[in-house]
């Protein structure tokens, strides 16, 4: 009996993935147990092992797709076996199954079908869950929706909340979805939605005078694949949080000298590593910031896990540093380089870039002083941390130089407020000001 080869799920934030590389080809021998496809997501990119052994049969995306997580992608066959040809339907459940309704026929003419079909389970599930079938991934035979797919659906998280027909709709229309209450599950944005809105009179000079400038541009980059992952979640980030940015500026003085003292001893360090000391120490002493949203619930984490931003060539990735608060800034220098010298190489797995409950990002080695950094979801907040330089600053009745650093701090003010924030961003002030604190 021929195995499905499905596109893996890589966590709760990520439902569709990039089929990055093939590593068989139709008709190629396949072993279990042998790396047979890569696929890529936002964050890493992940060879998948064949589960099976037989012949690769039915392949049904190419490198650079983008996939849905459990979707089936080929088949693997024994070697004498035929997989059902165009115009047979093998599986019991598709053999009950009907044509869908005349009001449905329309998403078989977006998703270019001739004919959808759907069991009778299926559809009696889907209605009572008041679920699109525009969403839907067939996994039945000759492209019929059975009961297992509508499941599939409804355990999945509905990320981003809107329909990508719907999402190319709106931008087709230039109109802002972000404040319309979807019809479909979770309150989900549908293709129905944003054909009942319209485009207003104030939406149609707002398209024309957005109108692109003129001339040849000197290169076209699409908002696809990795990249448009990343669209996708900051996106997300932006519309789905209420963020509130507090900036400080520090005197990093003792901060430098310390890390030079480290240096004499023999212990090399950044000041990434000597922050990811300071954070968590202050977020073992205010909880509320080490936090993350679970649907109506606000979970206070005991574990500090920090992810730490880091550019590459694939985009920005943030890979995490577990348990950070119970860690010597040795061992935090080399579980940190390691994973930014992974990040780089793309060579991070999915466990090591999820499951952060804080983030950290420096832009102070591009010359940045201060900025607003964007909440990695479903975390509470996220710190910006600028250059540090000498600057005048008035000490004691004279001027002096000082190393000065600006820190920004995003929260999500759903779930903490500005007083345990601010007294947050000021516990972290005082141990870069005062780090032998750090002891007590």
């Amino acid at each position: 009996m021929a195995i499905e080869v499905l596109a893996p799920p890589l966590g709760q934030t990520t439902d569709r993935v990039i089929l990055a590389n093939w590593y068989k080809q139709e008709g190629d021998i396949v072993n279990e147990g042998e790396p047979l496809f890569a696929v890529e997501t936002d964050k890493a990119t992940l060879d998948v092992e064949a589960h099976a052994s037989g012949i690769l049969r039915g392949v049904k995306a190419k490198i650079g797709d983008e996939v849905k997580v459990l979707s089936v992608i080929a088949m693997i066959a024994a070697p004498d076996e035929e997989l059902a040809l165009p115009g047979t339907i093998t599986s019991p459940e598709a053999t009950r199954a009907v044509p869908i309704s005349s009001q449905d026929a329309q998403v078989a003419v977006s998703q270019k079908q001739d004919r959808i079909f759907i069991s009778p389970r299926a559809r009696r599930l889907a209605e009572e869950n008041k679920i699109s079938l525009d969403e839907i991934h067939a996994t039945g035979p000759e492209g019929a929706i059975i009961e297992r797919d509508i499941r599939l659906y409804m355990e999945r998280p509905v990320k981003p909340p809107i329909s990508p027909v719907a999402r190319r709709m709106a931008e087709e229309a230039g109109m802002d979805w972000r404040h319309l209450t979807g019809s479909g599950p979770r309150g989900r944005v549908m293709s129905k939605d944003i054909s009942a809105v319209g485009i207003t009179s104030a939406e149609k000079t707002a398209r024309l005078s957005a109108a692109p400038p003129e001339g040849e541009p000197v290169e076209i980059i699409p908002v696809s694949g990795v990249r448009g992952l990343i669209s996708d979640r900051m996106s997300l980030s932006h519309s789905q949080t209420a963020p509130v940015t507090l900036t400080t500026e520090v005197d990093a003085t003792a901060l430098v000298e310390l890390r030079g003292e480290l240096a004499n001893d023999g212990i090399e360090s950044t000041y990434n590593d000597l922050l990811l000391c300071i954070l968590a120490r202050a977020l073992r002493e205010h909880p509320r910031l080490n936090a993350s949203l679970d649907g109506d619930n606000i979970k206070l984490w005991r574990d500090v896990h920090i992810a730490i931003a880091v550019d590459t060539d694939r985009g920005l990735l943030a890979p995490v540093i577990r348990n950070v608060e119970h860690k010597g800034l040795e061992q935090i220098s080399l579980e940190t380089k390691s994973l930014i010298d992974r990040a780089r190489q793309g060579k991070c797995t999915p466990e090591e870039l999820r499951g952060g409950t804080f983030t950290v990002t420096n832009l102070g080695m591009f010359g940045i002083d201060a900025f607003t950094p964007l909440i990695q979801l479903p975390e509470c907040a996220i710190l910006g941390v600028g250059r540090i330089k000498t600057q005048p600053v008035m000490l004691d009745n004279a001027v002096v130089g000082r190393q000065m650093v600006w820190l920004s701090l995003t929260f999500d003010h759903r779930l903490v407020d500005g007083g345990p924030a601010a007294r947050f961003l000021q516990r972290v002030a005082q141990l870069i000001e005062r780090p032998h604190l750090l002891i007590t």
